[in-house]
């Protein structure tokens, strides 16, 4: 009988799984949190795979609608950056076109409706509007969260935007393994560590649609990813590789759709702004 009913439980939890997934409504859209370009991109290649290239990369976030939350995924360039012009000059230079709080109002979403803000990992590009949403949980890996509170000058890492959660009036969960953000599969958090020590992508499930696997800084653009490059100023080489080993077996075995979140082509993989994937 015992093990009857510990079948039973397990069966349960199975079919439980899918069928909580549908739940709620999720809407995912993508948001243009600027421009990034990488006038030498050997700086992506630790061996040295792309002499004499230069790449205009994208700056993507998204945000996601699960019932009535909202999760913000990474917060692009800084909002300061608007209007700036790029110098071809400079190995790697930025720019902004239009801030999140601009592209939320076109949707009508207020900025305190804003219920998490999850950030793939700490470097400047991905942090930059952070500070402006500090009345979200603050998700964050739990190595970067370290990184970030006692040790940040080492790792590249900028605690400023992060000031609201580090004093304490916000609040903040340093997520160490895989999180289920919503509790029913819907949206996942993935530890991929490698590009910083707590950096993590990201899974979206879509009711009736193929999920999608959003990469943070996994790779940055398509030939890398297909190659498994790793850029020289990555923290650990062998994470990463299996980071990316890890991640192309989930795609494959989930049949995902892969949006690499620096690349542009990738963009058009869900619908234009303001328009959102549901």
């Amino acid at each position: 009988m015992r093990k009857l009913l510990i079948l039973l439980a397990i069966s349960a939890g199975l079919a439980a799984t899918p069928a909580a997934a549908q739940q709620a409504e999720v809407k995912l859209w993508r948001l243009d949190c600027g421009t990034v370009a990488a006038n030498d991109l050997n700086a992506f290649s630790d061996t040295q795979a792309y002499t004499g290239k230069s790449k205009q990369l994208a700056s993507s976030c998204y945000l996601i609608k699960h019932g009535s939350d909202y999760l913000l995924w990474d917060t692009g360039l800084p909002a300061a950056m608007k209007g700036k012009p790029l110098d071809p000059n400079a190995s790697m230079d930025a720019t902004v076109t239009v801030t999140i709080k601009e592209q939320l109002a076109t949707l009508n979403v207020d900025p305190a409706a804003i219920k998490y803000v999850g950030v793939s990992h700490y470097h400047f590009d991905h942090i930059g509007q952070l500070a402006e949403f500090p009345g979200a949980t603050l998700l964050v890996g739990k190595n970067d969260w370290q990184v970030v509170t006692t040790d940040p000058a080492t790792y590249g890492a900028d605690p400023k935007p992060f000031e609201a959660w580090i004093k304490g009036g916000s609040k903040v969960e340093a997520v160490a393994n895989d999180k289920d953000v919503f509790g029913d599969g819907s949206v996942t958090m993935l530890r991929l560590p490698g590009h910083t020590p707590g950096h993590n992508g990201l899974l979206v499930r879509l009711r009736g649609k193929k999920p999608f696997l959003l990469t943070g800084d996994l790779a940055h653009f398509k030939e890398n990813y297909a190659s498994n490059g790793v850029p020289t100023f990555n923290y650990d080489r062998a994470e990463t590789l299996a980071s990316l080993d890890r991640f192309k077996k989930l795609a494959d075995n989930l049949d995902a759709t892969v949006i690499i979140q620096h690349e542009p082509a990738d963009i058009k993989k869900l619908p234009a702004f303001p328009l959102a994937a549901e």
